[in-house]
């Protein structure tokens, strides 16, 4: 008999977070998140998604053992203001026992028939900055900070459980060396001048930061065609600022900015810190944050992680000069390996940045969806 308990207190986060660690304890694949971050994402007291958002989280239990767990949560921005009646579920782990999976969907399913929505659909965060998607192909490629692994046997309960695929997306990489760096060299020279384009150039931290909220607002407007995308709030950027500020260099952080200094382009690469968080397994102390330090500095593998250009100047050759400015940081840290981290596949307008690219696709991951009766 499965039985499911809702976490009440900061102990039983807690087990909430550290579940996964069990579950992947002998997986070469799967990548820990630090559980402080963790807890901190999942906590209304600290993470903004909590004022557009409510979340409820919920651990199966067999024979008095955990076996599962799941987040419940209702994004009012997406209900209400844009009229997407979708229950989101997320931050999902079992184990092989298809009746544990369906106690869990259930409880999520009976939540958002309470308040009285149309879908349920996951496994997805609380926005669009958040991990999603269940991984459907590449179980056998170490796994990124910012996606989720999971076992195979995942999309075969979704599928018997009546759950179709919705959105899906795809990871590929391209080996550093078949940048095609002269084309983008020719046509950084000629965008540049046509619109009197400039790159940024930035060397520490405290130089990124005056131009996060602009970033930001170019995030919004360059991703709001994507499908129920939920923008960005005030709060969310300063959280999202304090989260991922430490584990960039500013280096890895490009803008483009037009004649009036107004930002038109921008894309932020990550170190990979997959190795370094497995060594870690999930503490930053003692040593942990010296692990992570290292692979920030030393990392030979980096993760495009976000492209946005102002819609006015889609299919106008700008990201030519992104790329000729990674091209340039990115040979300096001799980088050997780059990954694309899951982008929509069908997002044109990001397939089309890419075409140049010598990319191989190596996951595969997808959301599902089922009605709610």
């Amino acid at each position: 008999m499965i039985t499911l308990k809702e976490v009440k207190n900061k102990k039983e986060l807690k087990t909430f977070v550290t579940f996964p660690f069990q579950l992947y304890k002998n997986s070469k694949y799967w990548v820990p998140p630090i559980i402080s971050d963790e807890m901190a994402t999942l906590s209304s007291d600290k993470n903004p998604a909590f004022l557009h958002a409510d979340a409820q989280f919920f651990l199966a239990y067999k024979n008095d053992k955990i076996v599962g767990r799941v987040a419940a949560i209702l994004n009012w921005a997406e209900i209400k203001t844009q009229g997407v009646k979708k229950m989101r579920f997320g931050w999902f782990d079992t184990i092989d026992d298809i009746s544990v999976t369906k106690a869990l969907l259930d409880k999520v399913s009976e939540i958002g028939k309470t308040n009285n929505l149309e879908f349920v659909e996951g496994p997805v965060g609380f926005s669009n900055l958040d991990k999603n998607g269940a991984l459907t192909f590449g179980f056998d490629h170490i796994g990124t900070m910012a996606t989720w692994y999971n076992h195979p046997y995942y999309i075969t309960h979704f599928e018997e459980l009546g759950y179709l695929p919705e959105k899906e997306y795809i990871e590929s990489k391209f080996p550093f060396n078949t940048i095609p760096v002269e084309r983008f060299k020719r046509v950084n020279e000629i965008i540049t001048k046509r619109f009197k384009l400039k790159p940024s150039q930035f060397t520490k931290t405290k130089q990124v930061v005056p131009h996060i909220d602009s970033m930001f607002d170019l995030f919004n407007k360059s991703y709001a065609k994507l499908p129920t995308f939920v923008p960005v709030t005030d709060e969310q950027r300063d959280y999202f600022k304090q989260k991922f500020i430490n584990f960039i260099n500013p280096e890895y952080i490009k803008f483009v900015f037009d004649e009036n200094d107004n930002m038109v382009a921008f894309a932020i690469v990550l170190p990979s810190f997959s190795h370094a968080l497995q060594e870690v397994n999930g503490k930053l102390f003692p040593f942990g944050f010296l692990k992570l330090l290292k692979a920030k500095k030393h990392s030979k593998t980096v993760l495009f992680y976000l492209i946005g250009v102002e819609p006015h100047y889609h299919n106008k050759g700008v990201t030519a000069i992104i790329f000729n400015e990674f091209y340039k940081t990115l040979k300096k840290q001799n980088i050997e390996t780059c990954i694309r981290l899951p982008e929509l596949v069908d997002n044109l307008a990001s397939q089309q940045i890419w075409k140049d690219f010598d990319c191989e696709i190596i996951k595969r991951r997808k959301t599902f969806k089922k009605k709610l009766k």
